[in-house]
């Protein structure tokens, strides 16, 4: 990168692959050509050397806007995440993003790539602001001027500006996340992968991250990458759910609802009446409801004994797909 500003040696180089998320509303604005843009992955398929298979020939189709990949831990959303990422590599199939070998060009990919994972190390004796102004510099913005109201406006956009310049590392979580979004505002990719990102957050900062992640542009490609299924239903118009590496279920959230009408059947139960209900219908999902058990079954037909018909939830759908 050339720059006649020299970067002070207290920062070590950082390997940052762009923690991002892009905002709609800055006072700074990028306008992107107004097409559309497609992340296409065909016959993706990974193994780990101890024979676990974390991806089975997967293949989607994501195009602008935000896209939720829901699924349980484990289920190989984030080896999905990383190899589009570039950071680890496939055993078979192809990834393009807007004319751009993904495998072949890694390089040119990073130009345009947002990755923001579920977990991510700051340097803790350094403020928020000296951080984004180094950054900055290394993505090219050398004028002091520039850098400085780009920065102010980065902060406030996050709600960090009161906490400029307080240490990273005595920031909560939520702030950090927040922190990671600010640094993405620098490089606006048109490619953007947050995985997990309100894993571990109080409910308070799972809304305010959402809230952000909710202003997303409409000219770039967004996927979510989490195990929450009201984060999906909240953010995203597309949708895909994962299991043991595979794709099982792809499609509109309220179009996936709606293949689910008059389908999902509740009733409250003894605990100990589970087991028979598992043995005699498919059942969806039971939990803990006032101090009792309450189960939702997948049924065609009204089952009766006791069952009721009910409004059918993305959490339905997704445990209906998993199980």
């Amino acid at each position: 990168m050339n720059t006649d500003e020299t970067i002070s040696p207290q920062y070590p180089p950082i390997n940052l692959l762009y923690f991002v998320t892009i905002l709609q509303q800055l006072r700074f604005t990028v306008t992107y050509q107004n097409n559309t843009l497609m992340l296409q992955i065909s016959g993706l398929s990974k193994t780990y050397p101890n024979g676990t298979h974390a991806l089975r020939d997967v293949s989607l189709t994501i195009s602008n806007g935000m896209f939720g990949l829901l699924g349980p831990n484990g289920a190989g959303k984030s080896t999905l995440m990383r190899t589009i990422a570039t950071l680890q590599e496939a055993d078979a199939g192809t990834i393009t993003f807007d004319g751009i070998d993904v495998f072949a060009q890694k390089q040119e990919l990073r130009k345009t790539l947002g990755y923001l994972p579920q977990e991510f190390g700051v340097y803790p004796k350094v403020s928020a602001e000296e951080m984004l102004h180094y950054i900055a510099r290394l993505k090219g913005v050398t004028n002091d001027r520039e850098r400085k109201e780009l920065v102010k406006s980065l902060l406030e956009q996050v709600n960090l500006y009161n906490h400029r310049n307080k240490f990273l590392g005595g920031y909560s979580g939520g702030m950090k996340q927040r922190f990671g979004i600010a640094q993405a505002l620098i490089g606006n990719p048109k490619l953007i992968i947050v995985d997990e990102p309100t894993a571990g957050l109080d409910p308070a900062e799972r809304l305010r991250f959402n809230n952000l992640l909710s202003e997303i542009g409409e000219n770039v490609v967004v996927i979510l990458s989490t195990h929450i299924v009201e984060d999906v239903q909240e953010l995203c118009n597309d949708m895909a759910i994962i299991a043991s590496g595979t794709v099982v279920r792809r499609g509109n959230p309220e179009t996936l609802l709606r293949e689910f009408d008059g389908r999902i059947w509740r009733k409250q139960v003894a605990r100990e009446e589970i087991a028979s209900i598992q043995e005699n219908h498919r059942l969806v999902l039971s939990k803990l409801s006032g101090g009792k058990m309450m189960v939702h079954i997948y049924s065609e037909t009204n089952p009766g004994n006791g069952f009721v018909s009910v409004d059918a939830t993305l959490e339905d759908i997704y445990f209906a797909n998993i199980a």
